[in-house]
């Protein structure tokens, strides 16, 4: 095998923006992020689907008659 051909893989921090901290390895070292699992609101359960505009409506509103009319050949 080739001498020094893999990367440097030490120990690493990853400080988040809310506090927490992980413990890990990596190439790039410790580094901050914005976000992570601990307050990303989909992985709390606090991520809500919100229908902008009604576009549910509308798409139900506009594409309803056209599946009966589609059905009674």
């Amino acid at each position: 095998m080739k001498a020094d051909l893999h990367p440097v893989y030490p120990p690493a921090r990853i400080h988040c923006a809310c506090g927490n901290s992980i413990e890990t390895r990596s190439t790039r070292g410790s580094f901050n992020v914005e976000i992570c699992s601990n307050c990303h609101p989909f992985f709390t359960g606090k991520y809500k689907l919100m229908d902008t505009q009604g576009r549910i409506d509308r798409f139900k509103k506009k594409y309803d008659g056209v599946a009966k009319k589609g059905t009674t050949k």
